[in-house]
């Protein structure tokens, strides 16, 4: 064989493998990975939609698993991730916090008596500070948060019935189940 010949094949060989390596990694690409994962969740505040006057912190929910669920009913992929949503909160792993972000509270109070409501409580972020805090880029997007009150995973886009099981219970204890107090409110 002439080594004039090895080249293209040499060449041919280099073109395999950076193909099979970019299709062993084609899953993560242009998946934006948080910064946050792995570290405590910042503080926030948030007012209760259905009680202005009230509101629900990260300080009250330390102590125990929950997902914060960023959602409006200006999205679309919030109307598909929904019935999502309604299967978990009847499963009761764990609490499904909303953060409707936003909105307009008569809005958010409509969709959710329209659709069903999933959550254990619904927070409003009109302003949208606290999701630029958690580097929420589009809604939905939602975050697993541990007693510790550290976030364990984040969904960086529509939950389905496959991520729900794979990513969020998956990453929960085995006897995990919503706490008697926190019940389905808005």
């Amino acid at each position: 064989m002439k080594p004039r010949f090895l080249i293209p094949l040499g060449v041919f060989a280099a073109l395999v493998v950076v193909l099979i390596v970019g299709l062993k990694d084609s899953r993560t690409v242009g998946v934006l990975q948080s910064p946050l994962v792995g570290h405590r969740i910042p503080d926030w505040s948030l007012p209760l939609l259905n009680d202005p006057n009230r509101s629900l912190s990260a300080q009250q929910l330390r102590g125990q698993w929950y997902v914060l669920n960023f959602w409006g009913t200006w999205c679309y992929a919030c109307r598909a991730e929904h019935p999502v949503l309604l299967a978990a909160q009847r499963d009761a792993r764990v609490q499904i916090i909303g953060v409707d972000w936003k909105d307009e509270n008569s809005d958010a109070l409509s969709w959710l008596a329209q659709l069903g409501n999933p959550y254990a409580q619904v927070v409003t972020d009109k302003a949208g500070d606290t999701a630029i805090n958690l580097g929420v880029a589009a809604a939905p997007e939602s975050f697993l948060v541990n007693p510790e009150g550290v976030i364990v995973y984040k969904e960086p886009g529509v939950i389905t019935a496959q991520s729900w099981k794979r990513e969020f219970l998956a990453r929960l204890p085995p006897q995990s189940t919503v706490p008697a107090a926190a019940g389905s409110g808005s």
